[in-house]
């Protein structure tokens, strides 16, 4: 993207002390891949009590190509102490944030911590990820549960917001109206990138003698993959010849059910595949390899796991509704009106049994058009600079 835009600050204040790949840290670290110079990449020092440029070693997590089951943020006890000292010291000016800078942007679902001392900068902009934590408290973390509701009033803080689908959008502006907020800031829908790829001549679309189903996405409630299991071993238990391949790490909380079941099926000697999580490279030869994909989940806000399916030609098996609906237009996607056991295995069979529909998805698939990160990232930065001061 251009380099000529005025420089902003990039808020990487998790995704800067973890290695995990969830949706949102692979939304941060293209945001920072893209924007690269035009962004001056920042933390929240939680020691040192203020913001401030990042340091090598959060600069190594970045570049890092391996990933983390841990979601959690980790700080060395060497940068902790470096922190509070520089603090204790008055050394604090030296080390934080100095220049004049021309916005302030976060991707982040970011802490009370970081929303109690947002950098007065104008424009600040966030962008939204999903309001499912409201939607669905049973199948969300409790701490993210109970959070929520202070993050979604302190985005009311912001010049934008950039939602990632027209659901997000709606979601957020149906909470606010129901807050009885007067003056919200203005939101947009602004659907996410996707890496590009490359389709090499020859490329399989059925997969091999016996298919590989993959189904990408963190092992956490809503994700829904207990229907899925159910499906496929009610799949296998009729003869139907596949591997079903998991990738992603597990939730904790709202996980362990489905991670039993899979070890439960791995037991009884079912063709199942579980990798957890897995860096880039490895999650794009996953894609080629696999005859389909499958992501039952219940709700998302956008669905990157759907878009970078369609994005390696694979069909994908999915929600009707919400922002995976929106993802359907254009071909390549089975769009479930329920995604329960019955209907994800009557979806299952269907492709296993009919190598030409396959085929068909597949081309439609491949044939689609997919807005890279790079123009996703240019397009916000050109809002960015079209927002008016609300403070």
């Amino acid at each position: 993207m251009t380099r000529a835009m005025p420089a902003f600050l990039l808020d990487l204040t998790h995704t800067s002390h973890t290695r995990a790949r969830t949706g949102i840290q692979r939304v941060v670290r293209a945001l920072h891949r893209e924007f690269g110079p035009a962004a001056t990449p920042v933390t929240h020092d939680p020691f040192l009590n203020a913001w401030r440029p990042l340091e090598a070693w959060e600069l190594a997590n970045l570049a890092a190509e391996d990933t983390s089951k841990s979601r959690r943020a980790q700080w060395p006890l060497s940068a902790r102490w470096r922190g509070r000292w520089r603090r204790a010291t008055g050394r604090t000016a030296a080390f934080a944030l100095r220049g004049d800078y021309q916005g302030f942007l976060t991707a982040e679902l970011f802490s009370a911590q970081v929303g109690a001392h947002l950098p007065e900068i104008f424009p600040r902009v966030a962008v939204f990820h999903d309001a499912i934590a409201l939607r669905f408290p049973e199948l969300t973390p409790t701490g993210t549960v109970a959070r929520f509701p202070s993050y979604l009033r302190e985005l009311l803080q912001f010049d934008g917001i950039a939602a990632v689908s027209e659901d997000s959008r709606t979601s957020l502006i149906d909470y606010w109206r129901w807050l009885g907020v007067a003056n919200p800031p203005p939101v947009i829908a602004l659907p996410l990138g996707v890496d590009p790829v490359c389709h090499p001549i020859g490329d399989k679309l059925t997969g091999a003698v016996s298919p590989v189903v993959l189904s990408v996405g963190t092992l956490e409630g809503r994700k829904n993959h207990l229907a899925l299991l159910e499906a496929c071993e009610l799949l296998w238990s009729r003869g139907e010849k596949f591997t079903l391949r998991l990738a992603g790490s597990v939730q904790s909380q709202t996980g362990h059910t489905a991670l039993a079941k899979v070890r439960a099926l791995q037991a009884a000697g079912w063709p199942l595949r579980y990798d957890g999580p897995l860096p880039d490279a490895a999650l794009g030869e996953a894609y080629a390899e696999c005859a389909f994909t499958i992501y039952p989940s219940l709700a998302e806000g956008f669905g990157l796991p759907v878009i970078e399916s369609l994005a390696h030609g694979r069909p994908c098996i999915c929600s009707a509704h919400g922002a995976l609906g929106e993802l359907s237009p254009g071909g390549g996607v089975i769009g479930l009106e329920a995604v329960d056991a019955a209907n994800l295995a009557t979806a299952i069979a269907r492709l296993l049994g009919s190598p030409t529909e396959l085929a068909t998805l597949s081309a439609a698939a491949q044939a689609r058009t997919f807005k890279p990160w790079r123009t996703y990232a240019a397009e916000l930065a050109a809002w960015m600079q079209t927002l008016p001061r609300r403070r």
